[in-house]
């Protein structure tokens, strides 16, 4: 995908800095819930930042592809891949105009991605729902809208965050594995640390002749 670098990002300011913003740990998500994925399996990373979930995953023996719209977030994952001889293939990619029907995978983890407001993320919902294959397993992580009120990390916008009955909707005919709405104190670095208001979303797409059909989001 062409872009154009001459700019600096938002993101590659955040993240131009010596330390790693939200660290180099994958996320706690994450690691509870890998499990469901066999190794070998192909993932998608959603707007991965600096690498710590796809880098974290490919030393799990996954087939990693990690986009980000942040070359300096790229550079610093890239590094991160090298220090720990993980193979991830990183793309430059904004989420509002990636690709999705060019590659699907067995698994897409969505992890903090709440930087769009509900127009576009519905876009990007049924962007993600392309990418999957039939069967393939979804992984979305989020902050609930009481996470404004902690303010430990996230957008400053309550339509943005997620509820259950929102991804309930958005992903209808998924079977859910796994879902929670609750508090957990998190350390991800300087950027999200702290009590923080979470949801989980573990789900499949259903293995049908015809494809699932993302719902619009009740505004």
């Amino acid at each position: 995908m062409s872009h154009d670098s001459s700019q600096p990002s938002l993101w590659d300011q955040r993240f131009d800095r010596p330390d790693y913003l939200f660290g180099t740990a994958p996320s706690v998500f994450l690691t509870r819930h890998a499990h469901h994925l066999p190794p070998g399996s192909t993932v998608l990373a959603v707007a991965d930042g600096e690498g710590r979930n796809s880098v974290w995953l490919a030393g799990q023996g996954m087939q990693v592809t990690a986009m980000d719209n942040s070359e300096r977030g790229l550079e610093k994952a890239r590094a991160l891949a090298k220090k720990h001889s993980a193979s991830v293939d990183f793309q430059f990619g904004d989420v509002t105009r990636w690709d999705w029907a060019a590659k699907t995978y067995d698994a897409v983890a969505a992890i903090f991605i709440q930087f769009t407001g509900p127009d576009l993320r519905a876009q990007v919902f049924r962007g993600l729902n392309t990418a999957l294959k039939p069967g393939g397993l979804l992984l979305l992580h989020g902050f609930a809208p009481r996470q404004i009120e902690y303010g430990t990390g996230g957008p400053p916008h309550r339509e943005n965050m997620y509820t259950l009955d929102l991804l309930h909707k958005a992903f209808a005919g998924y079977d859910v594995l796994h879902e929670a709405d609750y508090d957990e104190v998190i350390d991800s670095g300087p950027g999200h640390n702290g009590k923080a208001g979470l949801i989980d979303f573990v789900a499949r797409k259903p293995v049908a002749r015809k494809p699932v059909c993302i719902t619009p989001e009740a505004t």
